[in-house]
């Protein structure tokens, strides 16, 4: 059987599930009821060395249950789907709603914020590429990695994955909407040697389309480069000064900001941007804008894990921050409406000042080039933030030689209001996409 027919067929079963769910709801009263399944199928091959160390498959299915009685509720979870098992999941989550105790902001969305009609938003491509296919693209990989450079001396690993997601949302609101996407990525990370010295780096690609990832050679090339580029690392003295978080880093730079402004840590009151709505966080010219309908985006989708219709919004404009990111029920606590984000962020796209990377070089005399970072030493209440990094000495502008075992430290509040610049090589990988960024300053405890 074709792959499209397979997933076809999964999908309408997926489907008389959720509207026998809600039929069996409807049938009692005063309850009502949402339900979310998610289906995954795909497969994992890892290999090192050449040799396949293992190979994972997923034909995977999780169903979420929610009972809604007045103002409490019940949840639960299963990964069996039979009638017998979803009887009794219903009965167990009325269970629950009758004796959880009642809170106002507990209920469904309102019907106008509901996703009716989902977009198509282009994200699903099913290849029909096999477990050897993806063997020989892992193991070509690494042999281009092998063949850069007679330093590389092992590998750490290299896969190829391929998987298909099925998402279906329902509600006793009459929704009932659905979305598959596909993902495919590849990973590659090597070992290099000199002088008994080792170092690692690795290379990534993901896509919604398998055509569209790094090519083998591509990859295997780049892993290299970017490991023999780390030879010879060098301890720096203590000192503060300039830093750029590359482009593969500026992702987690600005999920500081993902999880300082969510609704839970916002009405909890545990986070250091309590007060900072409405006002400016960053520099000016600098502008975040979540668009959830971008065509492939690896984080567009059309609604949210509660149904709530996903939108487009600026998220910081003109350094301002706009909009907290919230669920139904973080908003109702906060006397707010719904931002669509249950479930997390969608695209994040973070302006830039159109200069390339080799100019933003320019603005330092003496400074620092992180490329990678270790460790979750961030504190949301305060905004304290200090990680283990490794990168590049900058020296008037060029790359003098790389640098480990450093740690870099400051207070996010004090780090986004100094960031000078960013550059326009973005970096499309992640649900957060962005150039390199600068930072004027920022405390630097090496040897």
């Amino acid at each position: 059987m074709k792959l499209i027919d397979q997933i076809k067929i999964e999908e309408d079963l997926l489907l008389e599930v959720i509207k026998n769910i809600i039929y069996l709801v409807q049938k009692k009263n005063n309850y009502l009821v949402e339900v979310f399944v998610k289906k995954t199928i795909g497969s994992t091959v890892n290999i090192r060395n050449n040799i396949v160390e293992n190979i994972e498959f997923n034909n995977d299915s999780i169903l979420f249950i929610t009972i809604y009685n007045k103002f409490s509720k019940g949840s639960i979870s299963s990964r069996d789907f039979s009638t017998n098992s979803i009887k009794k999941m219903l009965n167990i989550a009325i269970d629950i709603s009758k004796h959880s105790s009642s809170d106002f902001c507990i209920g469904l969305p309102d019907l106008e914020l509901l996703c009716f009609n989902a977009n198509d938003l282009d994200l699903f491509h099913p290849s029909e590429i096999n477990i050897k296919d993806g063997i020989n693209f892992a193991s070509q990989v690494e042999k281009e990695a092998f063949k850069f450079d007679k330093r590389i001396i092992n590998s750490e690993g290299s896969f190829f994955s391929n998987h298909i997601n099925i998402n279906i949302f329902g509600n006793s609101l009459g929704m009932l909407e659905i979305y598959k996407s596909t993902r495919y990525s590849a990973y590659n990370c090597m070992i290099a040697r000199d002088n008994n010295l080792m170092q690692r780096d690795f290379n990534y690609s993901i896509s919604r389309k398998i055509e569209n990832l790094d090519n083998p050679k591509k990859l295997g090339q780049t892993t290299a480069k970017r490991v023999i580029s780390r030879l010879g690392a060098r301890k720096i003295n203590t000192m503060k000064s300039p830093i750029i978080f590359s482009n593969e880093l500026s992702s987690s730079f600005f999920s500081y900001l993902v999880s300082a402004i969510n609704g839970n840590n916002v009405y909890r009151k545990s986070t250091f941007l309590l007060n900072d709505l409405k006002k400016k966080i960053f520099p000016n010219w600098l502008n975040i804008i979540e668009n959830p309908h971008i065509l492939q985006g690896l984080g567009s989708k059309p609604f949210d894990n509660e149904g709530v219709k996903t939108t487009v919004k600026y998220i910081v404009k003109n350094g301002v921050l706009k909009t907290w990111l919230l669920n139904n029920y973080n908003a109702r606590q906060l006397g707010l409406v719904s931002t669509g984000n249950c479930g997390g962020i969608s695209n994040w796209l973070v302006s830039h000042q159109n200069i390339s990377f080799k100019n933003l070089l320019k603005y330092i005399k003496n400074g620092l080039l992180v490329t990678e970072l270790m460790g979750q030493g961030v504190d949301i209440v305060s905004g304290n933030y200090s990680q283990g990094a490794m990168g590049f000495w900058i020296e008037n502008g060029n790359i003098q030689y790389p640098v480990h075992e450093v740690t870099i430290s400051g207070n996010l509040r004090e780090v986004w209001s100094n960031i000078l610049s960013i550059s326009n090589d973005i970096d499309i990988r992640n649900n957060i996409q962005c150039g390199s960024i600068l930072v004027s300053e920022m405390q630097i405890s090496g040897k």
